[in-house]
């Protein structure tokens, strides 16, 4: 097999590779995008880190490559749809950095607390001012916790050792902490109204990005202090600089950038501020977390190539091709309507049931459980993949019911889906029609006929005229292309459910845009993976 390295990679990680028998590596870093979507289809196996952007273009000629292992979490820089459509495994490494990273929030926690970098600077410059570098202790204060993923976890344990409160808030957790450990709060807003700390572990994503901004710093107490070592643009850069400049911020430290390096003027200004403590991506920058993920990477690649385990997958090409047609067909659609009612339904999942009518009750239905459960669960965890999705769902706090029935009424197969979180209830139906166009033909009882793929809107309207006219208008302003528009309505409730496909991801001022209209109950945006020619 041929395995390109197209990132800087621990020297650990590639030794191990040119050890194994039947591997060739080839070691080229830094390449120009158009160089890399040249060379890419000749290699069976890719590693990366953050370094490179494998964009759609890059995988556009895709050719030999089956799988993609990023040396590291985040894989916003790989087009994980794209990849998906492709048969392209995308994998990470989710453990082997978090220590480093939780570590690296401790550092920046302690240091600002205590002016260390300041001071340092002082007495560098051959000065003795040890009043005007006083400090703060951290125990007895309160840490608010963003995020109770891997990292976000290990940083809150750590606040134990030190004597703190630590307020956990995770939208997507409903289980119980430890008694006598951390405290979970309903909302942010609580979270921020209570903390003198905050810390921020969530993966980045349309719902996250600027998750922390004016309306939060402004509820915030003065003085509070706020770290990002996540993924840059969780926290609103202008609304951190506002909050700086005006005094409520006392204080924040940012390990991660929107672009890396940092390029927009605000981001520059926050770089230069006098109570800002920045560093440049430094979170898994030790030699253990380099060594770890690199030898991860390595040999999860070279395992799911040799047609074993594939571990810390994405997405879940390669499980599919060993379901019979009509499973995979339903398979795919399950993990679909997964992701649509998460990405539409706020708060914690609390309860699954899901109902498989006609001749798909007669199969396996458990791997269309599982799917489904995927589909629920991994937008909001990097980590979840096919093989730990049920698990993952457990320990989320989530209970799933299923059942059986022959009769699909006027469909050969029906999958029924509904969850309730702690704040809502939602549903809905799908099916494929003639075995091959998968197709959502109900969201909470209204009819239509949506196809699950790509950019998506989903918007909860009054049904009333002019809807239809103003909300094409506010995409057409944006730049953004309407492909398809469905819409159910019920007169009983005077509401109407619009999905729309689109050409391109709507930017997130138009959700905002979309929120604000009268008209509007609420308006979500979410990507699908794009579906084969055949299945349109």
């Amino acid at each position: 097999m041929k395995v390109l390295i197209a990132d800087k990679l621990s020297q650990a990680g590639i030794d191990w590779l040119q050890q194994q028998g039947g591997v060739e590596v080839d070691i080229r870093p830094g390449l120009p995008p158009e160089e890399l979507a040249r060379i890419v289809g000749g290699y069976d196996g890719m590693i990366i880190r953050s370094g490179v952007q494998v964009t759609a273009d890059v995988l556009a000629e895709a050719g030999n490559l089956r799988c993609i292992a990023r040396a590291g979490v985040g894989v916003d820089n790989v087009d994980v749809p794209v990849a998906t459509t492709k048969g392209i495994i995308v994998m990470n490494t989710p453990g082997g950095n978090t220590v480093s990273t939780a570590e690296l929030t401790w550092a920046l926690m302690l240091a600002m607390s205590r002016n260390v970098v300041p001071a340092n600077v002082s007495l560098r410059g051959g000065a003795w001012d040890r009043k005007k570098f006083q400090g703060t202790q951290l125990a007895g204060k309160t840490l608010g916790v963003v995020g109770m993923g891997r990292v976000g976890t290990a940083v809150a344990k750590r606040a134990l050792a030190m004597e703190m409160r630590v307020l956990a808030y995770d939208p997507y957790f409903a289980g119980q902490c430890p008694q006598g450990s951390f405290e979970i709060v309903d909302t942010l807003d609580e979270l921020c109204r209570q903390s003198d700390y905050i810390t921020v572990h969530v993966p980045k994503s349309a719902e996250t990005t600027g998750m922390i901004g004016r309306k939060q710093i402004a509820m915030m107490k003065d003085g509070v202090r706020l770290f990002n070592s996540a993924r840059g643009g969780i926290i609103d850069a202008e609304a951190l600089l506002e909050g700086l400049n005006s005094g409520k911020v006392a204080g924040a430290a940012i390990d991660v950038w929107t672009s890396e390096p940092p390029t927009s003027d605000v981001e520059a200004k926050l770089i230069a501020h006098e109570r800002l403590l920045g560093v440049p991506h430094l979170g898994a920058s030790t030699e253990e977390a380099q060594e770890q993920v690199a030898l991860d990477a390595a040999s999860q690649l070279v395992e799911a190539l040799s047609g074993g385990q594939i571990r810390n997958a994405l997405n879940a090409p390669g499980f599919d091709r060993v379901l019979e047609p009509l499973l995979r067909r339903y398979a795919a659609l399950a993990q679909r309507m997964g992701t649509i009612l998460a990405s539409i339904t706020p708060g914690a999942i609390q309860n699954v049931r899901a109902v498989y009518r006609g001749e798909i009750s007669g199969e396996n239905v458990s791997v269309l459980t599982t799917y489904l459960t995927l589909g629920l669960i991994a937008a909001h965890m990097e980590t979840a993949n096919i093989i730990n999705a049920p698990v993952l769902a457990k320990q989320r706090g989530m209970e799933v019911e299923v059942s059986t029935s022959g009769d699909s009424k006027d469909f050969a197969s029906l999958i029924e889906a509904e969850i309730r979180t702690d704040k809502a209830r939602r549903s809905a139906v799908g099916t494929v029609f003639a075995n091959r166009f998968p197709r959502i033909i109900s969201l909470d009882g209204y009819r239509m006929e949506m196809r699950p793929e790509g950019p998506l809107a989903v918007l909860i309207t009054d049904d009333k005229p002019g809807v239809i006219g103003k909300v094409g208008t506010a995409f057409g302003n944006a730049g953004v292309n309407i492909a398809q528009m469905t819409f159910g309505r019920k007169s009983a409730t005077k509401k109407s459910i619009f999905a729309i496909n689109l050409d391109s991801p709507a930017p997130p001022k138009l959700l905002r845009e979309l929120e604000g209209m009268d008209f509007v109950d609420a308006a979500y945006l979410l990507v699908l993976p794009t579906l084969a020619e055949d299945e349109k």
